[in-house]
């Protein structure tokens, strides 16, 4: 769990310098091409696992993490583990709000599962 947390940590810090010194475009672009080795190990566990570590960096990170933040790090993170996964970005109107989470699957897994029936989703990578 160290070494994930390190990785969750590492992936955090790089994120918030592309979001500094780029753009959110920029952010998108790298998420969007980071590619998942496809296996069929990639069990629901493994992907606990994962967003428990981002989570628990989270907590500790000196700054706060929004939640776009958080969500490129754990697409990042599952898919460097092998897990294919996608980021989703999606918004309300009234009142307006943007969110993002991820899903593995079609399932969200680092946030609550009524969370697409609350945002319409705007972009997927």
């Amino acid at each position: 769990m160290k070494r994930l947390m390190a990785e969750s940590c590492r992936l955090l810090f790089w994120i918030e310098i592309i979001m500094c010194f780029r753009s959110l475009s920029a952010l998108y672009r790298r998420v969007e091409t980071a590619k998942a080795e496809t296996r069929e190990s990639g069990s629901l566990a493994g992907v606990e696992e994962l967003c428990r570590a981002i989570d628990l960096v989270c907590v500790f990170y000196p700054k706060r993490v929004l939640c776009l933040q958080r969500s490129a790090a754990l697409v990042l993170l599952l898919r460097r583990h092998c897990i294919h996964a996608e980021m989703v970005i999606g918004a309300r109107t009234l009142p307006f709000k943007s969110h993002a989470w991820v899903e593995v699957g079609g399932v969200v897994v680092n946030d609550k599962p009524y969370i697409r029936g609350i945002y319409q989703e705007m972009q997927r990578c």
